[in-house]
């Protein structure tokens, strides 16, 4: 999962400050994913600078509020929807996407869960497998069976997990948006959010 994707996400629950989003990243992950403070900061900046994410003035204590412009909702959504990101192994990104949507209150997760069962029957699909090999077969023949038995293996664990999933209580485990405050730090110029116009609405 890219770091970019997940805060683009949660970012859905409405404005939220750094800190706030870097703690929920790990919580909504089940402890999977915790990312450095400091790349969470950097990455905001970088979202804000691709016009995904844009200032929302700053909390009653100063501390500075981002919120999701029209195109970085619709890029949280497309996440949503199955658009894996750059260069990441579709296992991560499947765990990680149903964990996040699981956990946020205005996401249904059951069309999350259904696109990712179509995936991965369709990777399962693709996996190239054979019921052995026989003496004197082609070595690199049998490599690629074999691999394909590691892909088949793989899809059909995620299937399962997928479906023990679904069948579980989808509100046990929707979490409200992380409360903590940074310990240090200086907060900017108090600016009232209700200034701030969104750019793009």
């Amino acid at each position: 999962m890219a770091v970019r994707d997940a805060l683009l996400v949660l970012l859905m629950n409405g404005p939220a400050y750094g800190f706030q989003l870097h703690g929920d990243l790990a919580a909504r992950t089940g402890g999977r994913r915790d990312v450095n403070v400091g790349q969470t900061y950097a990455t905001l900046e970088r979202l804000t600078a691709q016009g995904l994410v844009e200032p929302a003035g700053s909390t009653d204590d100063g501390l500075p509020l981002h919120r999701l412009t029209r195109s970085g909702r619709a890029a949280a959504r497309g996440w949503l929807d199955g658009a894996d990101g750059a260069g990441t192994d579709p296992w991560h990104e499947s765990v990680d996407r149903v964990l996040i949507a699981l956990s946020m209150p205005a996401v249904d997760a059951t069309p999350v869960l259904d696109a990712e069962r179509e995936r991965w029957r369709a990777r399962r699909g693709d996996a190239v497998t054979s019921p052995g090999t026989a003496p004197g077969a082609d070595a690199r023949a049998a490599l690629r069976a074999t691999a394909g038995d590691a892909d088949a293996a793989r899809a059909d664990a995620m299937l399962a997990w997928l479906d023990r999933v679904a069948a579980s209580d989808p509100a046990a485990s929707a979490l409200a948006p992380s409360t903590e405050r940074p310990r240090r730090g200086r907060r900017p110029a108090r600016t009232n959010v209700a200034d701030q116009a969104p750019a793009d609405a």
